[in-house]
């Protein structure tokens, strides 16, 4: 097949989530034997060269709109580049990720022909400035939904965007949930500096540093721990617009042991996975999955992590033990200690993992991707047929 997947978001100056799922499944896809051209909008300023197998169209704004973390949209892009484009490259499946996001999805599928695959990863039902957001864009987007042969969702956090606002639509009823996918193989090889300290317990977080992540949650129970426990020490990874102030915080209230790394590579995120004796990612909010969680999991480390609606659809049967409400600082320091203090129950936890999270692997997420995409060809062909 030749596949188009389209990412409205600035996929070279900014990391993210959906970026890089992009990124992965090119590359696995292209192993596959397929050939993959990515579509995103030019950065604003940018004048690199063009990446292999990228193709620029529009140009990226960057925007906040109160979901307390940033995102970018597309602006000034021509319908005569984008027919250009379709008529040159003749794709036989564009899969465009994250549809509803503006103007790119939009504007290729008003003068696309072929087969159409939309995949939603981001989760707009638990927060008011993000249900706000749905229902600004839900009329800009209500036509989108009649020129996609398949929806996918990573899982049913951001699928309830389009179940909650448009229930009888045709494809509302075949939604397929696609997960995340996480390169096994490179998060289960312990790096040779990994070693742990037999001495101290330590906790790790890595992740961004911003309100619905939880970490001050994180930092109350992690103090609330210390005063029963001063064997342990709690790594915070990352950087953003709440570093300041957490920094401060623990300062103000004298809280022992506590060392924020900034933002690290990965190489180093894995071996302080290897190395620490549990992860602890206390999102309360906005997360539609939660591939942190998979990379925890393959490198055998327990987690503690939020009960949101994301990380609910990676916790499932025994992993259900990790979720906590993060405000209840009482009860998410004791699930801390447990899961530190606890061998039994670590070992349970982790043999639970290791097989789990097995079909997480990219081939495997890739495999149903294609499934995917060769089922919205074959609807496709099939309405054309009809049609004619």
């Amino acid at each position: 097949m030749k596949i188009a997947l389209v990412c409205p978001y600035n996929m070279l100056e900014l990391s993210g989530g959906v970026s890089e799922v992009v990124t992965h499944l090119r590359d696995e896809l292209v192993k596959r034997g397929h050939e993959v051209k990515i579509i995103t909008p030019r950065p604003a300023g940018f004048k690199g060269k063009l990446p292999k197998d990228y193709i620029f169209l529009g140009t990226s704004a960057k925007f906040n709109a109160g979901l307390a973390t940033d995102g970018t949209w597309t602006y000034d892009i021509e319908a005569e580049e984008i027919s250009r484009v379709l008529n040159s490259e003749k794709f036989d499946v564009i899969n465009f990720h994250e549809p509803w996001a503006p103007i790119l999805a939009r504007q290729i599928l008003a003068l696309s022909d072929t087969a159409h695959v939309g995949t939603f990863h981001a989760n707009l039902v638990d927060s008011v400035a993000a249900k706000s957001l749905v229902n600004v864009f839900f009329t800009y987007g209500k036509g989108i939904g009649d020129k996609l042969d398949i929806i996918t969702a990573v899982s049913p956090a951001p699928a309830a965007v389009f179940l909650n606002k448009a229930p009888d639509h045709r494809l509302a009823k075949s939604i397929r949930y696609v997960p995340n996918g996480i390169d096994l193989s490179k998060y289960r090889t312990r790096p040779a500096s990994a070693v742990k300290n037999p001495k101290q317990k330590t906790i790790l977080y890595v992740g961004r540093l911003e309100g619905r992540k939880g970490v001050k949650y994180l930092i109350k129970a992690y103090h609330e721990l210390t005063s029963k426990k001063d064997d342990v020490q709690l790594l915070i990874a990352g950087a953003g617009p709440d570093e300041d102030k957490l920094r401060q915080y623990v300062k103000d209230n004298e809280i022992p042991r506590v060392t924020f790394l900034g933002r690290i590579s990965e190489a180093d995120k894995i071996r302080h996975l290897h190395k620490a004796d549990i992860a602890c990612y206390p999102s309360h909010r906005g997360e539609s999955f939660g591939i942190v969680l998979l990379e925890a999991m393959a490198a055998g480390l327990p987690t503690v992590a939020g009960d949101n609606l994301g990380y609910q659809s990676v916790m499932t049967g025994l992993g259900a033990l990790s979720l906590v409400n993060p405000q209840d600082i009482i009860d998410f320091s004791r699930r801390l200690e447990v899961f530190l203090y606890q061998p039994e129950l670590r070992k349970i936890w982790i043999d639970w993992a290791e097989k789990y999270v097995e079909q997480f692997d990219w081939p495997k997420v890739a495999q149903m991707y294609e499934q995917a995409y060769e089922k919205a060809i074959a609807r496709h062909e099939k309405i054309h047929a009809k049609a004619s």
